[in-house]
């Protein structure tokens, strides 16, 4: 598939390229000199507050190859490959409820269910709970996994009682 895309990598031009996938399920892209890239990898710029705004191609180096400034400008089949991709390997799980927390002291082992299902994490610490662009918040866990609150004004009462006892 080519299209062109406009605002790409700061230039201004609206260069020709092509993005499809080889028999090993590796994204190519064609660049508008006809050089391919194997392994090319989307990489969100604001993964969190702006999802569908910046986004690099990045070779298998890892330098730019290609900067979209707005996913929903490409066309649709060319949209859904990158989403595709990006879905592959990114993992946020987006809590919806705090079910149950151990102990409001910390280390304390929170119930919650998430966009995925539920699931138990540690929180170690309050610190582990970051603060993002009002009213989003991110929580680690104390295996490293991340999980967001996207609007925790949006939570139901019970859930944003718990929360406000760690904030």
């Amino acid at each position: 598939m080519t299209t062109n895309l406009p605002a790409a990598a700061g230039t201004g031009a609206t260069p020709s390229f092509a993005l499809r996938r080889d028999s090993f399920g590796l994204l190519v892209y064609t660049g508008a000199d006809g050089e391919e890239h194997t392994g090319v990898v989307p990489v969100r710029a604001f993964p969190i507050s702006a999802p569908g705004d910046g986004i690099a191609l990045i070779n298998a180096e890892g330098h730019e190859l290609l900067w979209i400034e707005q996913l929903a400008a490409l066309p649709a089949e060319l949209g859904a490959l990158i989403n595709e991709e990006l879905a592959n390997r990114e993992l946020i799980p987006e809590i919806r409820s705090v079910r149950s927390v151990s102990s409001f002291a910390t280390p304390s082992i929170w119930r919650i269910e998430t966009d995925r299902g539920e699931t138990e994490i540690v929180l170690r610490s309050e610190d582990d709970i970051r603060r993002l662009a009002s009213p989003a918040l991110l929580i680690a866990d104390a295996h490293g996994l991340h999980f967001l609150i996207r609007d925790r004004y949006a939570l139901d009462a019970h859930s944003r009682k718990l929360l406000d006892r760690f904030l």
